[in-house]
């Protein structure tokens, strides 16, 4: 691929995701509204799994081609993303309030997750059934949570009872005119998440394609380029989210994706090539996952407010991280 053409990959790319972004909040708006839970729940489950699909199908890919690296380094380096870059950039465009969501479920799990993977980066040959643990662990995650939301119980739901009144009010009703049924909703939803994908793929090809050719390792492209240029659907999908004032969806996204990344495609990478997982994971990334999953997670826990300043604050580390994976390349 010639540099023009990695350039046009990566416009058109960019494109696809803010369009994409767009139509993705605001069809799970909608089927929040429509199904009377909470938009923090679709965010998490729906939006969370959608913005997900580029990461899986990306490591996935390079599994199968025989560069386990990229796919290792995607998923670390996705959630890294997830936690300083996405989350940095959504509070400087609009701060986010942590109210809707319980400190004992959806972050609680993603500082669980975090912490089983470090356990299994430090086994340098881990069996493929522990993938398969990590697949069942998604499975019975997305199905708990569901049962919480509809159960009302304000101890363990994502922000407490739902009616159907409550989820109307948490919704940012002024940005479209009331529906009825799940058609235009289920296809405003799965429309923009084509949109992601396609826009991931496009993006992610001419920038793995330009850092081959400036020499790095797979293990930093999956770290830092693929990573950034997966996760570019949850940045948008964030962003869009917290200038429409859905706070529950941009930081549910943000929790959801992470949970998904460890537990659906590090699974299914480990499945795929159980010893694979690269050396130095263990002393830096799954410490540093560990130790995200765990500053979100009080985030939440003392309901503090990310504000613009703390936004900041995380794009700066997430600056400081990149610096020191490049620092070898420049």
């Amino acid at each position: 691929m010639s540099m023009g053409l990695s350039l046009a990959a990566l416009i058109g790319g960019l494109v696809l995701l803010i369009g994409g972004g767009e139509l993705l909040v605001r069809g799970a708006v909608r089927i929040a509204e429509r199904a009377g839970v909470s938009a923090a729940l679709v965010g998490t489950v729906i939006v969370g799994f959608g913005t997900s699909l580029p990461e899986l199908a990306a490591s996935l890919d390079a599994v199968l081609a025989g560069s386990p690296g990229i796919a290792w380094g995607n998923v670390a380096g996705s959630n890294i993303a997830n936690s300083l870059l996405i989350l940095g950039a959504a509070a400087l465009m609009f701060p986010i309030a942590t109210r809707e969501f319980s400190a004992w479920r959806d972050p609680l799990i993603a500082v669980g997750a975090a912490a089983v993977l470090w356990l299994v980066s430090l086994d340098a040959s881990p069996a493929p059934w522990v993938g398969f643990v990590l697949i069942a662990g998604i499975i019975g995650y997305v199905y708990w949570s569901y049962v919480l939301e509809r159960g009302g119980s304000p101890a363990s739901a994502t922000s407490g009872p739902h009616s159907r009144a409550e989820a109307l009010e948490m919704a940012d009703t002024q940005i479209h005119a009331p529906l009825n049924g799940y058609a235009k909703p289920v296809l405003l939803l799965i429309t923009g998440l084509v949109l992601l994908v396609a826009g991931a793929h496009l993006l992610v090809g001419g920038a793995v394609e330009i850092a081959r050719i400036a020499g790095m390792s797979e293990t930093v492209i999956g770290l830092t380029v693929v990573a950034i240029g997966t996760s570019l659907p949850e940045l948008v999908t964030s962003a869009v989210a917290a200038y429409r004032k859905q706070g529950g969806i941009a930081l549910g996204n943000i929790l959801g994706s992470n949970i998904y990344n460890i537990l659906a495609i590090g699974g299914v990478v480990l499945v795929a090539a159980p010893s694979s997982i690269p050396a130095g994971f263990a002393t830096l990334e799954m410490p540093l996952l560990t130790g995200l999953a765990l500053l979100l997670w009080l985030m939440v826990a003392f309901k503090l407010h990310v504000s613009r300043w703390i936004g900041a604050v995380l794009l700066a580390a997430y600056a400081a991280y990149l610096a020191h994976s490049l620092t070898p390349y420049l």
